[in-house]
């Protein structure tokens, strides 16, 4: 599809030329998430290979940062924070168990790996939970006008040398920003990532979240994770082992053994 679009572009402006008239200013194409070639870039690339675990704070580490809601984003995590506290933690669940976290929980799930593949422009970060993907362009394009929001979102990305900055927005306002927790279609979450200064096998996610509607402030909190080479990916099927089964009201419940 992109060569027809760099012809015409070029027919144009030789036509523009013979009639003398000012030549259109040239569109830049951005480099296709498949192209041919263009591999030996990577190289250039930190070395991100491997599998990523998510560590814990220290044993005594203050707390991390919740995030900061207002308005009737803060009633509503206020409401279900009492009804959790009444009801011994067994609330009203809105959608299946089954269904990802989306961004920006699924970066954050301690439990189940992930990596990173490097392809030429595109970063995707590869998870074992519930087996999703993230695709993060870097070839230069902008978000599009017509997004359609989704549980990950859209991820526009690009090198600052050997960290990868990711512009995160679309994002599905039926995603939980943190348990009990929502947000607004105005959700937009900036990630710089990078391997930690003097350990190789440590990468850091930075990450600042910002939502004009629902946050008083950015929530700003950073993820840190552990590299292993001999680790692999397992596969992940949610519905295999369901222990949190649906009666006939429609309503989810636990299956207690």
């Amino acid at each position: 599809m992109t060569k027809p679009v760099v012809l015409l572009a070029a027919a144009c402006v030789s036509l523009c030329l013979e009639a003398g008239a000012a030549a259109p200013v040239p569109v830049p194409v951005p480099v296709t998430a498949h192209p041919k070639g263009h591999f030996a870039a990577l190289d250039a690339l930190p070395d991100w290979g491997g599998v990523w675990v998510l560590t814990r704070p220290p044993a005594g580490a203050p707390p991390p940062e919740k995030p900061a809601l207002k308005g009737q984003y803060l009633q509503e995590y206020q409401a279900w924070q009492h009804e959790v506290e009444s009801k011994g933690g067994e609330v009203a669940h809105e959608g299946s168990y089954c269904t990802p976290p989306g961004m920006p929980g699924i970066m954050g799930i301690g439990q189940y790996p992930m990596e990173f593949l490097f392809t030429p422009g595109r970063v995707t970060t590869h998870h074992e939970a519930w087996m999703q993907w993230r695709n993060i362009y870097t070839d230069g394009r902008k978000h599009p006008d017509d997004l359609e929001a989704s549980f990950e979102g859209d991820s526009i990305g690009h090198w600052e040398g050997g960290t990868l900055v990711v512009d995160t927005v679309g994002i599905k306002d039926s995603v939980a920003l943190a348990m009990g927790m929502k947000h607004s279609d105005k959700l937009r979450i900036t990630e710089r990532i990078h391997l930690a200064k003097g350990d190789p096998d440590s990468l850091v996610d930075e990450m600042t979240v910002e939502d004009p509607v629902a946050l008083a402030k950015p929530w700003v909190h950073t993820l840190t994770f552990k590299r292993s080479r001999e680790w692999q990916l397992l596969e992940f099927e949610c519905a295999e082992n369901d222990r949190n089964p649906v009666d006939a009201n429609g309503k989810t419940g636990f299956k207690r053994e």
